[in-house]
């Protein structure tokens, strides 16, 4: 197959000039019966480099609208690079290497033409630390709608209120709005960064690590939030709690040394896991 090769600032994007359209993969991500079929994100024979680091092998996965979707496995398997190719992050890396394709409502988002400024619009991340900018409470909410053009104080006001109050943080901010950021706990500041990220009217939300600095009260209230969240957004996280995985997350994937071991719906995954390497990860017996 002829590759389009796209090169720059040291990343190296090979994406096919007549890309499949799926099948080439096998049933990672296969819908089960009941379900709507409705992939947001689609990836096919996904590899990445980092030098000579061959760091994702041959990922194939589907992740669904409106659900919530964990990524597992031990550290160092991966899980937080493949994150960041859903919007694009790694492009940041020098000397990065990406074959086959990432599919955001069908479109292969490392193909030329990609806006990658509205790519990040759509497709929002959460960072491990919880990283408020130091301005206050409104301005930091504010921010990404500014950049965006929008100027009226009316209709920041709007979007700064819901924001808040769908990151379940407007009541217990909503008489400082204008006080530091910086003075808020750490479990406030993820839910005012995950506020920030709603403000631009995201479709995907990821999120790597978002309870790993928290406190057990913060942890709950964040797993509470992502629960309401899917009914709007489809939320990725990678986590390297497993009970948090369960408890939160309708489908699961496992990752191994950069591979994608086994993906399907977290009961399944972890009750009946069809890999007995899947099944010695989630008992314990490594990792």
């Amino acid at each position: 197959m002829t590759l389009a090769i796209l090169e720059h600032t040291g990343l190296n994007i090979q994406t096919p000039e007549h890309p499949p359209m799926g099948g080439a993969c096998g049933d990672e991500g296969t819908l089960h019966p009941g379900e709507t079929p409705s992939p947001v994100i689609h990836t096919e024979n996904l590899n990445l480099w980092f030098g000579e680091a061959h760091i994702l092998q041959n990922i194939c996965m589907a992740i669904k609208r409106n659900r919530v979707t964990a990524l597992i496995g031990p550290s160092g398997c991966g899980k937080s690079t493949l994150l960041r190719c859903f919007n694009r992050m790694n492009d940041l890396i020098d000397h990065t290497k990406i074959t086959g394709e990432v599919r955001y409502d069908q479109e292969n988002i490392y193909a030329p033409a990609t806006d990658v400024v509205l790519l990040r619009k759509k497709i929002g991340m959460v960072f491990q630390k919880p990283n408020p900018f130091p301005k206050t409470v409104y301005e930091n909410v504010a921010y990404g709608p500014r950049v965006h053009g929008i100027r009226e104080k009316r209709e920041l006001d709007r979007i700064v209120e819901k924001s808040l109050k769908d990151a379940a943080l407007w009541e217990e901010v909503r008489d400082r709005l204008y006080q530091s950021a910086m003075g808020l706990s750490g479990g406030q500041q993820q839910r005012l960064c995950i506020a920030r990220t709603l403000a631009v009217g995201p479709d995907v939300i990821l999120m790597d690590e978002p309870c790993s600095a928290l406190d057990p009260i913060a942890t709950a209230k964040i797993e509470n939030l992502i629960e309401g969240l899917k009914q709007r957004y489809t939320v990725v996280i990678v986590t390297h709690n497993m009970q948090q995985a369960a408890r939160v997350s309708d489908d699961t994937g496992f990752m191994y040394l950069g591979k994608l071991v086994e993906f399907g719906p977290t009961k399944q995954i972890f009750e009946h896991p069809e890999e007995v390497l899947t099944e010695n990860y989630i008992t314990g017996r490594f990792g």
